[in-house]
């Protein structure tokens, strides 16, 4: 945290507060952790005398963007299977993923979170599910480079049991048994797991995919999770290949199947959710069961248009999740949102998606999400400081006077300034935490030395 209070000035305010409201030109103060001031125009002086003073003349300042649902060991696979479908996609991929260990993990989060906060993210969770073996302490090895960089993390123990001689797409060196699965997600809880208000790690459990693990591990996670009281993540209604497989496994839709194992409720989030029909709809509204929609990923993968509108207008928990690098390797979180308006309207008309709904998205909606609505995702006198000062000084944002239109519909623009935790993490586009190009040159080794290994 800042030894000093900090005043951020003269920038307009977008609060994603209670009330919406948007400050042309306006001042936020915060102190340690905790945002102290939010108000138009500037603060009388014995509020500014002490503090270090920003000013943010021509740029926004939003809460920072929340993350909720990534694959950072994958930012060392990049570029591989560019044009495969799902399943062909996770088969190609899985004999290399085999071959993590602490070491590239570890690199990998350095890459992935490093370049997470250079677009406005200060809040992630990441879905790790693949341990090999001889792999060592995976988890430990990203949130070290979390802690590292400064990020909010909420990583999710994940796991898979089935293997592609169970019916599985993994290969057997990457699951394991039921018992050492949920062995290890106590542990994790134990080690990790912070339920503070201004918590820097959070962990879930997070069993991969309804294709990946058996029925079993479902049912005993929920139990576990609920036991040890953190929250259940998976990917689920991605694609028209899981239908067909929850169909043939099942006699279920995914979300039957889930509500069977007892996989729904406030505690739960689900990437992607693709596939629901209207009454699924309407059963995650009423259980306020959470979505990471995860635009440029999908489009991507070739699948289906996420049903955001309908999503949002029921009342469903909705946040924006880059995904894995390895399925979308531009991973800019403000350009997520970006992509969920376009995709928006181009499923459902020109209204069908607002700037400001976007920006709720990356916002308040993935605090929602992740359980932290009342900590983060806006700017309000209490919370915690996580801002972001986007610059739109720039050939690509001058002359465009609504700066929610700017930030949505623009280019990314750089950032000024970037605290998580009252900590600056980014100075005029440069993160202060860790040297990227060091990490670039790492990230290119690890990445070479996998593809390799894997032959």
């Amino acid at each position: 945290m800042s030894d000093v209070p900090v005043v951020i000035e003269n920038a307009a305010v977008l609060t994603v507060d209670a009330q919406r409201r948007e400050l042309s030109d306006a001042s936020v103060r915060f102190e340690g952790t905790r945002i102290t001031h939010v108000q138009p125009g500037r603060l009388a002086d014995d509020v500014r005398a002490d503090a270090r003073i920003v000013d943010g003349r021509g740029c926004v300042l939003t809460p920072g963007l929340v993350n909720t649902h990534h694959h950072l060991y994958q930012w060392i696979t990049r570029g591989l299977a560019a044009d495969h479908t799902l399943f062909e996609w996770l088969v190609t991929l899985y004999p290399i993923w085999a071959g993590i260990d602490e070491d590239a993990v570890n690199v990998a989060a350095l890459g992935g979170l490093s370049h997470l906060v250079l677009s406005g993210c200060t809040t992630t969770t990441d879905h790790h599910y693949v341990f090999p073996a001889e792999g060592g302490d995976l988890l430990g090895a990203e949130i070290a480079a979390a802690r590292e960089l400064g990020i909010r993390f909420h990583p999710t123990r994940g796991s898979m049991d089935l293997s592609e001689k169970d019916g599985g797409l993994p290969p057997d060196s990457v699951v394991q048994t039921i018992d050492e699965i949920l062995s290890a997600g106590a542990t994790a809880v134990s080690s990790w797991h912070d339920p503070a208000p201004d918590a820097m790690v959070r962990i879930a459990l997070a069993p991969c995919s309804p294709f990946s693990v058996s029925t079993d591990l479902l049912r005993e996670s929920a139990i576990q999770a609920r036991e040890l009281d953190v929250r259940l993540h998976t990917h689920l209604a991605e694609s028209p290949d899981e239908n067909t497989y929850c169909a043939e496994h099942f006699g279920m839709t995914p979300l039957e199947y889930m509500e069977s194992v007892d996989w729904v409720g406030p505690d739960v989030w689900f990437a992607h959710g693709i596939e629901f029909a209207d009454d699924e709809i309407a059963r995650l509204s009423s259980t306020a069961t959470g979505i990471a929609h995860c635009p440029t990923s999908n489009a991507r993968l070739g699948n289906r248009i996420c049903r955001t509108r309908e999503l949002v207008a029921a009342g469903v928990p909705v946040g924006l999740g880059v995904d894995g690098a390895a399925s979308n390797e531009s991973a800019r979180l403000l350009e997520e949102a970006h992509q969920a308006l376009l995709m928006a309207r181009a499923r459902g008309g020109p209204t069908a998606l607002t700037t400001r709904t976007a920006l709720e998205l990356a916002t308040i909606g993935g605090a929602r999400v992740l359980g932290r609505a009342a900590d983060i995702g806006s700017i309000e006198p209490g919370k915690v400081a996580d801002l972001v000062l986007w610059d739109l000084n720039t050939l690509s944002h001058t002359g465009i006077d609504d700066p929610v239109v700017a930030l949505i519909l623009g280019a990314v623009p750089p950032i000024r300034g970037s605290w998580i935790n009252g900590v600056h993490i980014v100075d005029d586009g440069v993160v202060t935490t860790s040297d990227t190009e060091v990490i670039a040159g790492r990230v290119a080794r690890a990445h070479r030395d996998l593809v390799a290994r894997a032959g």
